[in-house]
């Protein structure tokens, strides 16, 4: 169908994000004619619970794998091009009003629809509510981990979760073999820390696990951050014309591993009510995709609060060892 794709960046970057697939996520790239091997060869078969004292590890329900942004973003837009899409890149949505989108350039684009894939940064005119990144915000956190046997030999074919007080850690290893190690964390223990950099040396002395992964950091590696992740917001409501994509739709906390596959199920359901009932669709696309995120975003969310509490996270583990079904069915829980 015809529509106009507005990329802000002019080179695909490396958004910070996690870069799980899951087995989902990899059936709708499928879909999308994106097969999973040419992401990365190398497939996720485990999940590791990682706390100060103790290790618990499961089989994930099924093969995962995982990417770098900046691999997935290259491919999707490959294949929109490939597929008819007409793409402006360089620029961005400043503002929408009315139905119309303004530019950087100060261009105004009229659309009976617009699809809204700005991520976990808002555009105004269309911001979530201020309620929604809570007291006590989370901020994402990531630093890159240099490839070698090192990281292989730590991580492995597995998903790392660090359960730390406050906060959490995902890590794996992406298509190139370095590992992607991202953080939340709640806005006050950055600020007990001082800087990034400091609280990472906070967690690696609390956490001697974590520490001994972020002692392999790659050379010159930056922090990369983002402030107020508004973890559990879902949109319920929406107005016609306007359809609300991926993070913009719900924000799941990331030790699920499913947001990028909320990016891409949102996007194929509210492809499909367009086509079928037009703009107006998207108030009804909304709500049922709330309705379908509520469960997955609940149970996540319940998973993370009892993560950042120290004696609920020792809890946890010694019911995964005693379970060594309850993390399966914690990710199988979890998936949209």
């Amino acid at each position: 169908m015809p529509h106009l794709l507005v990329e802000r960046t002019r080179e695909t970057g490396d958004a910070l994000c996690g870069g799980f697939m899951s087995w989902h996520m990899l059936g709708m790239l499928k879909r999308l004619g994106v097969a999973p091997e040419t992401l990365n060869a190398e497939t996720v078969m485990r999940v590791r619970l990682v706390t100060r004292d103790a290790v618990a590890e499961a089989p994930l329900p099924s093969p995962a794998r995982a990417v770098s942004r900046r691999r997935l973003d290259t491919v999707l837009l490959a294949a929109a091009a490939s597929a008819g899409a007409v793409i402006e890149r360089g620029l961005g949505v400043r503002g929408v009003a009315d139905g119309v989108a303004r530019l950087d350039d100060g261009a105004c684009v009229r659309a009976d629809a617009l699809f809204l894939a700005s991520g976990k940064h808002d555009t105004r005119g269309l911001a979530r509510p201020p309620e929604a990144r809570g007291e006590d915000p989370t901020l994402g956190l990531r630093v890159r981990l240099a490839p070698g046997r090192a990281l292989e030999r730590l991580v492995g074919d597995a998903i790392e979760l660090h359960l730390m007080k406050g906060g959490y850690a995902g890590l794996v290893r992406q298509e190139d073999g370095s590992g992607n190690l991202c953080m939340a964390v709640r806005r006050s223990r950055l600020q007990a820390a001082g800087t990034p950099e400091r609280l990472l040396d906070m967690l690696a002395g609390e956490q001697p696990a974590l520490g001994e992964r972020l002692a392999l950091r790659a050379p010159n590696s930056l922090v990369d951050a983002v402030a107020n992740v508004p973890y559990g917001w879902r949109a319920t409501a929406s107005t016609a014309g306007i359809f609300r994509l991926g993070d913009q739709a719900g924000v799941i906390p990331s030790l699920a591993g499913e947001g990028m596959a909320i990016a891409l199920a949102s996007a194929l359901a509210a492809t499909d009510a367009y086509r079928a009932g037009g703009p107006g669709a998207a108030v009804s696309f909304q709500q049922q995709f709330a309705a379908r995120l509520q469960r997955p975003i609940g149970i996540a969310a319940a998973a993370w609060h009892a993560g950042e509490r120290p004696w609920l996270a020792s809890l946890a583990m010694r019911l995964a060892h005693l379970s060594p079904t309850l993390l399966p069915l914690l990710a199988r829980a979890t998936r949209v």
